[in-house]
């Protein structure tokens, strides 16, 4: 059984993202193996929020070179957490 510190890794702070908090769209890079429902009930239970939709989306890496060499850096699954009109704001993200 997961944690819901398992779910959700980090936040992602981007200009973007930061636009986003101000709507109340919250987002997060979660485990690749976690869900739409996972990352929903690991988010009310570590913030105390209401979510009310969740959109999940795969990231690709990006190629890099070094050199001659090509390689790629690591993909990741990133969320974006829509909270209900109801709820409070996430405080991790009202300080930045």
């Amino acid at each position: 059984m997961k944690t819901p510190y398992d779910v959700i890794l980090k936040p992602v702070i981007s200009e973007m993202s930061m636009d986003n908090a101000q709507v109340k769209k919250y987002t997060f890079k979660v485990a690749t193996d976690a869900n739409k429902t996972q990352v929903k009930l690991a988010i009310e239970e570590i913030f105390g929020v209401n979510v009310e939709k969740v959109n999940i989306m795969n990231v690709q890496g990006k190629i890099k070179r070094m050199g001659r060499n090509v390689g790629r850096t690591p993909a990741y699954k990133k969320a974006i957490v829509t909270l209900n009109e109801k709820s409070k704001e996430i405080e991790f993200f009202q300080g930045l």
